[in-house]
């Protein structure tokens, strides 16, 4: 019966539009109050889910992402992608793709991906000729390079959740690879899309505009490279990382690149203040729900539900995927990792699945399904941006769906995908 307290709290609570944080915090509550078990647990519980050192990374890398977003760097990156591959067929479809790539790598933060390309794509795509549902699906899609492609606050989120025992380096290099193949999949049905729509390829600029586009957006890539090589070659911890990746895209900004007004800073930050104070809400709430989920032993009954099925782990593995798919299209993703990751990741280890693969999993999972309706976050900003409306998006994303699904099946069934490269930084 406690169980249910629990889960149908909760349900009753995201049903009715009640913060997905909140809703975490107070069925776990009730469900502590309905065992008896002292309230001071309950709230210990919940002070000590933020009361983690290597949380401090995740404003750092929130606060750098929402500089580079008002600072400039985007419009750089756009310049270069535009410049390498721009006169191919259909090539400002990817461009968007490969900026995404650029950017999300930069940023971490899918949101921020829409917002500052689909502003400065979605018109220029519009202008070329292109449609502007096909623009719009290529902009809200490919945000989600910043998922996966690290540095990534949600792989922090998902370290914690899984009880701080996963490198966060080696998640770093583990979502490399899947990143860039999902950005493949998605530029390849970028391109079969303009072919069948007819879509015309730009002039190429030279190699001389080449060289000088990439030259000026070296400054903007090199925080990536600053904020991951630091952590991987042992000169910062993750948070340290962070905190000078920060601090390195606010001199570019601000010195090199000239972008950043006084106006953009103070909207940075407050913009960074209010994700951040989301996240720690909802990861101190998480942790006193996963509490009592493993106190209702939910993931060993998950276990047990699962391989009581069937022991096929193709099989398990997909219903696992049915299940993320799902759960992503209607919850935020901050919160389903915290719930997914302590209930699925025991089914993981019994099927001899790695944690740095099954994050992946669960990334590109969770990462689709914000793109998906009926509350896929990426899309309503991509149609806001696009001045499109989303009924009309929808109707015409699936080729790029099914790219990413693509990817995902790969991830999913081709472990090496995901651990040759943290296998080779490790050795």
């Amino acid at each position: 019966m406690g169980i249910l307290v629990l889960l149908g709290l909760f349900a009753l609570c995201v049903v009715i539009g009640t913060p997905v944080a909140f809703a975490l915090g107070m069925s776990a509550v009730a469900a502590f109050w309905y065992e008896g078990l002292p309230m001071m647990v309950g709230f210990q519980r919940i002070i000590s889910g933020i009361n983690v050192f290597s949380l401090l990374a995740i404003p750092f890398f929130i606060f750098a992402g929402e500089l580079m977003f008002h600072g400039g760097i985007a419009v750089r990156l756009v310049r270069f992608a535009s410049a390498a591959v721009g006169a191919v067929r259909g090539g400002l479809g990817i461009v968007n793709v490969l900026s995404s790539m650029l950017f999300g790598g930069i940023s971490g933060s899918a949101i921020a991906d829409i917002s500052a390309l689909g502003s400065i794509l979605v018109p220029v795509m519009k202008d070329k000729g292109y449609d502007a549902d096909y623009a719009v699906n290529v902009t809200v899609t490919s945000s989600i390079a910043g998922i996966i492609i690290p540095p990534s606050h949600n792989m922090i989120i998902f370290s914690i959740a899984a009880g701080g025992g996963i490198s966060i380096s080696q998640l770093f290099m583990a979502g490399v690879v899947p990143g860039v193949l999902m950005c493949l999949c998605l530029a390849a049905a970028a391109y079969l899309v303009a072919v069948k729509r007819g879509y015309q390829a730009e002039k190429f600029p030279g190699w001389t505009a080449l060289a000088m586009a990439f030259f000026g957006a070296i400054p903007g890539l090199l925080t990536a490279v600053i904020i991951v090589g630091g952590v991987l070659s042992g000169v910062f911890t993750v948070t340290e990382s962070g905190a000078f990746g920060a601090l390195y895209a606010f001199v570019v900004t601000l010195l090199v690149y000239r972008a950043i007004t006084w106006e953009n800073f103070k909207i940075a930050v407050v913009s960074a203040v209010r994700t951040t104070s989301m996240v720690m809400i909802l990861i101190a709430c998480a942790a006193a729900f996963a509490y009592m989920l493993t106190y209702y032993r939910v993931p060993t009954l998950t276990v047990n539900l699962l391989t009581g099925i069937t022991e096929n782990p193709i099989l398990i593995l997909l219903m696992i995927n049915a299940v993320l798919l799902l759960l992503g299209m209607i919850m935020d993703m901050a919160a389903l990792i915290l719930i997914c990751t302590p209930i699925f990741l025991p089914v993981m280890h019994s099927l001899g699945i790695d944690p740095l693969q099954f994050g992946m999993i669960l990334l590109v999972n969770l990462g689709l399904g914000l793109c998906t309706p009926p509350v896929g976050s990426c899309l309503f900003v991509g149609c806001a941006v696009g001045k499109l409306p989303m009924e009309k998006a929808v109707r015409t994303i699936w080729p790029f769906y099914t790219a990413i699904f693509v990817a995902l099946m790969l991830i999913t069934f081709v472990p090496a995908i995901s651990l040759t490269l943290p296998g080779l930084i490790g050795n």
